[in-house]
């Protein structure tokens, strides 16, 4: 049977398997067999059949189930172990598998390497980080670069008094320096968002009566996109992160605090830095926007220290997609896997997706095989991300399958609440932080698409301060209180703290209550779950 049919097969019956968990009866015919109720057509119906109780139902399909358990645990180990084969041997081919298996710790090997003397100041959720990129915008001198998968041109930077629309700002900007916008030109199929002709009619908007320069980059590989989030302002300040400058499938302002808003809320990260980093930052873009526009931008000017951290950037550019990276860059995925490798205490993880097996695999070796007892992996994800929520489901299985009762593993979510009004906060922010002492923050997911697919760009800093201050700063917010009253051992503040509320906080959920606190610990985490779906729609995504 094809890889093909037995993948459409598994995933059909795991969706039925998964309704019956959640009916409290179901309609079984003399021998036993469960019909289901999906689309017209899609399954027979015997009329002779019987209702019975849920615990008779399980008795009959439970041995089923093991058996149809054990299949897609075994379809999609097969599965993931293609996908990382196939990922060895493209890296292989171009010079980069040393990206899968670097030393451990330290930084990644690739260009550009570490920069000493910088300033990063980490701006946590849109209140922070969009009226901080509007004021420096506002005092640009000699040029504006800007990198993103989608822009929203009456996007509103400030909302205050009077707001601050994105078009309005660059458009002011234009008419005494250079204004140059790089973005993903939109997916080719009209299936996916945005398409490319919403990103034509978009760049329509945004430089329509305008001296404002935009580039539509169509250079992506298959199925695939530019995802970076960047704005450079006269080789001397620097955006990086994970926060796009559009509303598009969800506003990117919101608070740290989170208030209930009827649409979804969104908690998101990005850095500002001063620096030599800069340079690295304007020079991604100069070269990009030679490869779409053929135009040769000036030479990046160096820029002077400012501060004294350690930075790099770090990036996933695909092979073959630009002249001038023929090999492409992989140092976001290096750096991960030095650092995941490297951890000995504990393990942060703020992101949109964890669906990559590589990525899997490091953190369940950590968390089964751990150097201390009380190691522990926190993870803050989407309770309903917009795509790859069943290959995440699977991962997470795999996880708490690896962890069994040690306690190492906790997943959470975020709903914004009042009163009886709980609605979700959509985690979108793309933050790593262990031990304390190493940092990275941009936009890429943990997924193939971040890691090896999409154009990326991420920071990295070994820096303790920079890691604690940053982790306290998430932490506050997302406990919800003062950073004096966390612990000052982060281990304690898990146990403590985030174990409890949001174990609290779920159950208040399932019960109907109202939440009385942010933080929730992730429902819908089954060792079943996902266990074919997961892998198959990675494959099929990958190419």
């Amino acid at each position: 049977m094809a890889l093909s049919t037995v993948a459409r097969l598994l995933i059909r019956v795991e969706g039925i398997d998964a309704q019956s968990e959640h009916r409290g009866t179901a309609k079984v015919d003399h021998a036993g067999a469960e019909h289901c109720s999906l689309a017209p057509g899609s399954c027979a119906f015997d009329e002779t059949h019987l209702t019975v109780p849920k615990s008779r139902q399980l008795q009959r399909i439970r041995p089923f189930r093991r058996s149809l358990f054990a299949a897609k645990r075994w379809f999609g180990d097969q599965v993931s172990r293609q996908i990382c084969s196939h990922h060895r041997r493209r890296l292989r081919r171009v010079g980069w598998e040393r990206a899968l298996q670097p030393p451990v710790g330290g930084w990644a090997s690739g260009e550009p390497p570490m920069r000493s003397g910088n300033t990063v100041d980490v701006l946590i959720d849109g209140v922070q980080a969009l009226p901080a990129i509007a004021e420096e915008l506002r005092q640009a001198r000699s040029h504006v670069h800007l990198t993103g998968w989608y822009f929203s041109p009456d996007f509103a930077l400030e909302r205050d008094d009077e707001s601050v629309i994105l078009r309005n700002l660059l458009a002011e900007l234009a008419e005494r320096l250079d204004v140059r916008v790089l973005v993903w030109a939109g997916a080719p199929l009209p299936l996916f968002r945005p398409s490319r002709g919403e990103v034509r009619n978009m760049r329509e908007r945004l430089i329509k009566n305008t001296k404002i320069e935009c580039a539509l980059d169509a250079k992506e590989r298959p199925m695939h996109c530019h995802h970076e989030k960047t704005i450079a302002i006269d080789d001397r300040v620097a955006f990086v992160g994970g926060i796009d400058l559009t509303s598009e499938s969800g506003d990117r302002f919101d608070t740290n605090q989170h208030p209930p808003r009827v649409t979804v809320g969104w908690h998101d990260a990005c850095a500002r830095i001063e620096g030599p980093a800069v340079s690295d930052v304007a020079e991604h873009f100069r070269m990009r926007w030679h490869e779409v526009t053929g135009q040769a931008l000036a030479p990046v000017r160096p820029s002077p220290p400012h501060g004294d951290l350690e930075v790099q950037v770090v990036r996933t550019v695909p092979e073959h997609v630009y002249t001038a990276a023929p090999r492409g860059y992989f140092t976001i995925l290096e750096s991960y896997v030095r650092a995941l490798q490297a951890a000995e205490r504990f393990i942060y993880i703020e992101n949109q997706f964890l669906w990559s097996p590589e990525i899997e695999t490091v953190l369940r070796d950590k968390i089964s095989d751990p150097l201390r007892p009380d190691f522990r992996l926190v993870l803050l994800l989407p309770s309903k991300p917009n795509s790859g929520a069943d290959d995440t489901r699977g991962v997470l299985g795999d996880l708490i399958e690896a962890d069994g009762d040690a306690g190492r593993l906790l997943a959470c979510t975020l709903f914004a609440h009042s009163g009886n009004l709980a609605d979700p906060i959509y985690v979108h922010a793309k933050i790593a932080i262990i031990d304390d002492n190493w940092l990275t923050l941009g936009s890429a997911n943990l997924n193939e698409h971040s890691l090896f697919n999409d154009t990326e760009m991420n920071i990295v800093s070994h820096d303790v301060d920079l890691a604690r201050q940053t982790r306290l700063r998430l932490w506050a917010e997302h406990l919800e209180l003062p950073i004096e009253q966390i612990p000052p051992d982060p281990l304690q503040a898990i146990d403590e703290l985030w174990k409890p509320i949001s174990k609290e906080q779920l159950e208040r959920r399932q019960a109907g209550q109202p939440l009385t606190h942010r933080l929730v610990r992730l429902p819908h985490v089954s060792r079943r779950s996902s266990r074919a779906a997961g892998p198959v729609t990675g494959i099929l995504v990958d190419g």
